[in-house]
């Protein structure tokens, strides 16, 4: 006859031995991952052909009557010894709600300047059908997320698009949603073709990208994929930290669509624990370029941002209250030789005391 106490005992083994597998298959469901979302490979393969064609076509000489290869924005225009223009590129996970006053801004000088849009695929656009808006979309199922490289991969897929489809783009101005002018087109371009290196006898434009090697948060944003993550290609004392917002030169364009080497770095995903320091886009830039042509850079940047009241990551962000002219003539100071040239981040409330003011203040220098 069996025991009494028999019976308890083999129901308990017979549950340990049932509930084993099911920890092995719940358990990759149950546990917090240990790193952020990568970028799906098939997006990284496609993006690369993007980018081999820009550098190939930005290096290959175009004879001055060669024909367009294509009519998108992918192909590339005919070129006849055109000035060099500007390629405005935006890059934005919600409408453009201030494009009536960047057609504004735009309008009367299109032979100087191109347009180009990265909209996430979540972003519903309803932009004006004017022609500096007209057809200048990039669609795509490609997302972008912040603490993530998704969007250092959007701005390379904007400056790639850019170098194909004009050889006359030679300074690409990234932008986002929440970006406004503060000075007429003619201002900015005007500081643009005239800047160059000639105190250090090389005549080439710069970029104006802000870089800065001291700042408190470097420690932690630089192990934030890990404490050896990012060596041997980028030693913690050439890491550097800048606006995500710029105005590259053409040769510096090429050249962030050309790399390879530190990009295998910089988009590795950042731990879950990091985060709080995870900003990719504001690194990976003022990073290469520095390490590859610092004294082709300004080392600082035309777009003005209030960091006073920041909240989450996040800049001041200006209310319908706060634009007056005094505000746009505050915005423009600068400690740089150029004032600055665009500001952010501005409330979608706050388009109509700018249209306002657009041709009294934003657009008379």
């Amino acid at each position: 006859m069996a025991s009494p106490y028999a019976s308890p005992y083999a129901l308990s083994f017979l549950l340990l031995l049932l509930s084993v597998p099911a920890v092995f298959f719940l358990a990759p469901r149950l546990l917090l991952p240990k790193t952020l979302p990568a970028i799906p490979d098939a997006d990284e393969t496609e993006d690369l052909a993007l980018f081999r064609r820009a550098v190939l076509l930005s290096a290959a000489p175009t004879p001055p009557t060669a024909p367009a290869t294509s009519g998108s924005l992918f192909g590339r225009r005919a070129h006849q010894a055109q000035p060099p223009k500007v390629a405005f590129l935006f890059l934005t996970n919600s409408d453009l709600v201030f494009a009536p006053l960047w057609e504004k801004f735009f309008a009367g000088h299109h032979g100087l300047l191109n347009l180009y849009v990265h909209a996430d695929p979540s972003a519903v656009l309803s932009l004006p059908p004017t022609p500096s808006f007209r057809g200048r979309i990039i669609r795509g199922n490609k997302a972008t997320a912040r603490a993530s490289a998704t969007l250092i991969s959007a701005a390379r897929r904007l400056l790639a698009t850019a170098l194909l489809d004009d050889p006359a783009n030679h300074f690409f101005a990234l932008l986002s949603q929440s970006c406004v002018p503060l000075h007429p087109f003619p201002t900015l371009y005007r500081a643009l073709v005239t800047d160059n290196n000639a105190g250090t006898g090389r005549h080439r434009h710069r970029s104006f990208i802000e870089i800065l090697d001291s700042e408190d948060t470097l420690p932690a944003r630089y192990v934030a994929r890990g404490d050896d993550a990012m060596l041997p290609e980028v030693p913690f004392d050439r890491f550097r930290v800048g606006s995500q917002f710029f105005v590259l030169a053409k040769r510096h364009a090429v050249m962030v669509v050309r790399d390879r080497r530190l990009w295998n770095k910089f988009k590795a995903p950042c731990l879950v624990k990091s985060r709080d320091s995870c900003y990719p886009e504001e690194h990976y830039f003022p990073t290469l370029l520095d390490m590859q042509d610092p004294d082709g850079c300004t080392k600082y940047t035309l777009t003005r941002v209030n960091w006073t009241d920041a909240v989450g990551g996040h800049p001041h962000t200006y209310q319908p209250e706060e634009v007056s002219g005094d505000l746009i003539r505050d915005l423009r100071k600068s400690n740089g030789t150029y004032s600055h040239m665009f500001a952010r981040k501005f409330a979608p409330e706050t388009l109509g005391p700018l249209m306002e003011i657009a041709d009294s203040v934003i657009l008379r220098g």
